[in-house]
């Protein structure tokens, strides 16, 4: 049989917090992609992560009137990572697409991605050109993020990526079995594998509304995507112990050969503190890697859910 052919039905996975500005937008701009789809079968499905706007209100009304537009509303504020976890396991299409509800990612570029993804690929991740409306400093931590993670982690990470991507039925699958936790999506996206390519586009600027990520939250999920993937940061700690001790017994040995040879030799404060703090410091440093990985253990032995659902409407079963 034809790839095209066993490729016809698609999820469009929209995760949502507090966008009540910018669904208008993107219901209108949805629908008239949808209605000019000759050989494509559409799914909206979106993903509300606790909003305390009017957005899930938005999102029933919508439902309502249109047959191909499902939601999931989480009981609470799980997190944009575990929120699209919740939409992936309730896939049934043949391929998903996750966009931002923003429209920074412009969901007319899908037909192009569809293009790629029935010529065989199972992961068409669209990578940024431009991104207009970030300051240079997003920009450049972004940059210096996925650099660090390609290091680090021993596998190909897709700079300048982020969610806006085709999933092949196959990676839906694999996705579906990695039920961790503390989640980094782009690096589990790279971690499955399969076939990819690149599709360049040029990023807009927010619709309407403000960004949800500020640059803390931004160092958290940086700290997942890095522990999740490696124990680099351990050996790292270890090999840094072992040269400080080296120094430390050559430096003893040193010190017992002079007092033996010269006599006693009474050290600076200064020398003392200096040696103290940075040592302390080192310590301290390496008992928070430890912390972070020793933390991430301690959740995923909760085995708690993920997620929890408060309401849905999900037509899988019509």
């Amino acid at each position: 049989m034809d790839v095209m052919e066993t490729r016809s039905t698609i999820t469009v996975l929209v995760p949502c917090y507090n966008e009540q500005e910018s669904l208008p937008q993107l219901f209108e701009r949805m629908d008239r992609l949808i209605q000019t789809s000759t050989d494509l079968s559409y799914t909206l499905l979106f993903v509300d992560d606790g909003s305390t706007d009017n957005t899930r209100q938005l999102i029933r009304n919508y439902s309502d009137s249109h047959s191909y537009s499902e939601f999931i509303f989480l009981s609470r504020n799980f997190g944009k990572e575990k929120a699209m976890y919740a939409g992936i396991e309730n896939v049934y299409t043949d391929g998903l697409v996750i966009i931002d509800a923003d429209l920074q990612d412009p969901p007319e570029l899908i037909p192009e991605m569809v293009k790629l993804w029935r010529q065989g690929y199972d992961d068409v991740y669209a990578r940024r050109k431009s991104r207009r409306g970030e300051s240079w400093l997003k920009k450049a931590t972004s940059r210096w993020y996925y650099d660090i993670l390609q290091q680090v982690s021993g596998i190909a990470i897709q700079k300048d990526t982020g969610d806006f991507r085709l999933l092949d039925r196959k990676c839906i699958d694999a996705l579906k079995r990695l039920d961790e936790s503390e989640r980094n999506s782009k690096a589990l996206f790279s971690w499955i594998g399969f076939k990819k390519i690149e599709f360049l586009y040029d990023r807009d600027k927010r619709a309407a509304g403000k960004t949800k990520w500020n640059y803390l939250k931004l160092i958290h999920l940086a700290i997942d995507g890095i522990t999740s993937f490696t124990t680099l940061p351990l050996k790292i700690a270890t090999w840094a112990g072992s040269l400080v001790s080296f120094i430390a017994v050559v430096y003893a040995v040193v010190v017992l050969i002079r007092t033996l040879a010269f006599g006693v030799d009474v050290p600076g404060y200064a020398s003392t503190l200096i040696v103290v703090l940075i040592l302390g410091g080192a310590q301290l440093l390496s008992l928070g890697i430890i912390g972070e990985y020793l933390g991430r253990v301690f959740m995923q032995t909760k085995n708690r859910p993920i997620y929890l659902i408060e309401e849905e409407k999900i037509n899988k079963n019509d």
